[in-house]
């Protein structure tokens, strides 16, 4: 049952509602489809893969490096850091605007300059405390989880519940003719669709944002290994955190659904307005400020967590002499402290694209566009690695192993590799419930950090050095 909890706890984030919400009924079809295509084959080739590399460390690195070789492996570790390096500023805006909403000012959670200039600020803060240690990592990821995300979470659902009980109209119900590709008619009665239209890549856009949303489930499958009888008792746990996030994210998405109309609803901030309107007709309308302050207290824990978790698996690449021997330098308390550094210039630059886009929703999906094509090429690389073992190391010891064989690894990692290739495809397209402005634009920024930061990786490990491997086991 721990296993359910902290992987259930690694992926679920408020900040996505709002994504979800805007789909109205056909977010069933986006939820179950990041669920069964992605979710659950992601944790249970992740956990084959943790459970029979547990001795060597490393992660994503280690698995794909004993498949493709030590480039591949370090493409696959950048991928994963990269990608996060990018996602940064989605949830800081996601912060920035439970703070707008916490100090009156809800319409700066729609000002681009407030937006960007909050995320590189809050960003460098984070880096500031995360300096400090994992003492003080641990304190405020652990306490925020549960005081800035599931208590909201349960919140904004019982205030849905209650919205509904006492008559208020429910806006999913009422549909209107801004909802195009959200409804069908059906004997001259307008209704919900339940499964989006397929006349365009942007319509089903996204899917890409919202895949991500269930990305990270690789962080606690490697911990599979530990159970008493992993064969039975992982695929559970499992099937536990599947219905766990399943509910949270449909719930909650709904909550939103139900008070605002897609139209009306924006990415960042989508879940503020949403408790504000619910708490406004209870005459408690105050009371939201708290909501928000509690929602930017989870995000800070978010950030902090994730600041030091992937910088180490990089750490741990630049020990190995894949990285100039400076980012393999940690300060007195084991942070590696020039990655920091580099990671928050890439971090500063990137909130520079909230002043590129005068719409913060187009803007917050562009960035969540980018980060999802870096992370599931991460995947890619991860389904490839745990089929090609399968039949290059058939002898290796594995405590847990996908079930049915190689043909079941096959079916089960083709289908997530599948999966996630679509997403990746998708990604690519401009969404059409979003006023994008210029179409190449969009498309041509996606597209070029999707080349670009991998691209990186690729030249930093041409220009590596023998010496860089010596220097780094030495550096500290």
């Amino acid at each position: 049952m721990s296993i359910a909890l902290m992987t259930s706890a690694a992926v679920i984030s408020l900040r996505g509602l709002p994504m979800m919400a805007k789909e109205e009924m056909t977010m069933f079809f986006y939820i179950g489809f990041a669920t069964v295509l992605f979710l659950i084959p992601a944790a249970l080739v992740s956990a084959e893969l943790g459970s029979a590399f547990s001795n060597l460390g490393g992660g994503v690195y280690t698995w794909v490096e004993q498949a493709f070789g030590p480039r591949a492996g370090f493409i696959a570790i950048w991928l994963q850091w990269i990608q996060n390096v990018v996602w940064y500023p989605t949830v800081m805006s996601f912060a920035a605007a439970g703070v707008a909403y916490l100090v009156a000012r809800p319409e700066l959670a729609n000002d681009q300059y407030y937006i960007g200039v909050f995320c590189i600020i809050f960003y460098w803060v984070s880096t500031w405390m995360t300096f400090k240690g994992t003492d003080v990592i641990a304190k405020v990821t652990s306490s925020s989880f549960l005081v800035g995300t599931v208590l909201p979470g349960i919140v904004v659902i019982i205030l849905a519940l209650l919205w509904v009980d006492q008559g208020n109209p429910v806006a999913f119900e009422h549909l209107t003719t801004q909802d195009a590709g959200l409804f069908q008619l059906e004997g001259g009665k307008v209704h919900s669709r339940f499964w989006p239209e397929f006349n365009s890549f942007g319509n089903i856009a996204f899917l890409a944002g919202i895949i991500l949303l269930f990305a990270g489930v690789e962080v606690h499958a490697v911990h599979a290994n530990e159970m008493g009888n992993p064969k039975t008792e992982f695929p559970l746990a499992m099937l536990i955190a599947a219905l766990i996030i399943f509910v949270l994210f449909t719930l909650g998405s709904l909550a939103i659904a139900a008070v605002m109309p897609a139209e009306e609803i924006d990415l960042q901030s989508g879940l503020m307005a949403a408790s504000q309107i619910m708490l406004n007709k209870m005459g408690i309308g105050d009371w939201n400020r708290l909501f928000c302050l509690l929602l930017a207290l989870g995000a800070l824990g978010g950030v902090m967590s994730w600041i030091s978790g992937p910088s180490k698996g990089l750490l741990w690449t630049a020990k190995l002499g894949h990285l100039p021997p400076a980012l393999a330098k940690t300060n007195k308390n084991g942070i590696p402290k020039n990655i920091l550094l580099v990671q928050g210039g890439l971090v500063t630059l990137l909130s520079c694209i909230y002043f590129v886009f005068k719409n913060v929703s187009v803007a917050f999906f562009l960035i969540s566009a980018m980060t999802v094509a870096l992370y599931l090429l991460m995947y890619m690389l991860m389904y490839a690695a745990a089929i090609r073992l399968r039949f290059t190391k058939p002898d290796l010891e594995r405590p847990y192993k996908v079930p049915g064989g190689e043909g079941g690894m096959v079916i089960i990692g083709g289908l997530g590799f599948l999966g996630v290739l679509f997403a990746f495809i998708v990604s690519f397209f401009p969404p059409s419930n979003l006023p994008i402005g210029s179409p190449s634009t969009y498309v041509g920024i996606v597209v070029a950090g999707t080349v670009i930061f991998p691209g990186i990786a690729f030249v930093l490990d041409m220009m590596k050095k023998p010496s860089w491997k010596q220097a780094g086991a030495d550096s500290e």
